[in-house]
């Protein structure tokens, strides 16, 4: 599976942005599809996760705030961020992964390239 993150930029605090996610290759709609984040100086940590059956979890941090979809025909994953924060910005990867808990990373099989997410105060 190839994943091709896009999306970020730079957005002032309380802004929204959307993230998405394109997959290539092997059957999409089988997958756990993730979003990770890694602030700058910090770990990579768990933002949102989404099973098959469109079952989904989030990070506390964002509960509320984030949301994320898929759409198994277009193999794609997004992540709706509203209410952004100055705490929010990183680096945002989509992955992939077979099963197994969602918020470890080390569960996923594979990771998109990343995209920068820059929230202003």
């Amino acid at each position: 599976v190839q994943l091709q993150a896009s999306g970020g930029g730079l957005v002032q605090a309380g802004g929204s942005l959307r993230l998405s996610c394109a997959a290539s290759g092997r059957t999409f709609s089988g997958y756990v599809m993730g979003w990770f984040r890694q602030p700058p100086g910090k770990e990579r940590e768990f933002v949102a996760a989404i099973r098959s059956a469109a079952i989904t979890y989030y990070a506390d941090s964002v509960k509320g705030r984030f949301s994320i979809s898929r759409d198994n025909a277009k193999s794609a994953v997004y992540l709706q961020m509203n209410s952004l924060k100055p705490e929010d910005t990183a680096v945002y990867y989509c992955a992939a992964a077979r099963g197994g808990p969602v918020g470890d990373p080390r569960r996923y099989d594979y990771w998109g390239q990343g995209t920068l997410v820059t929230v202003s105060s």
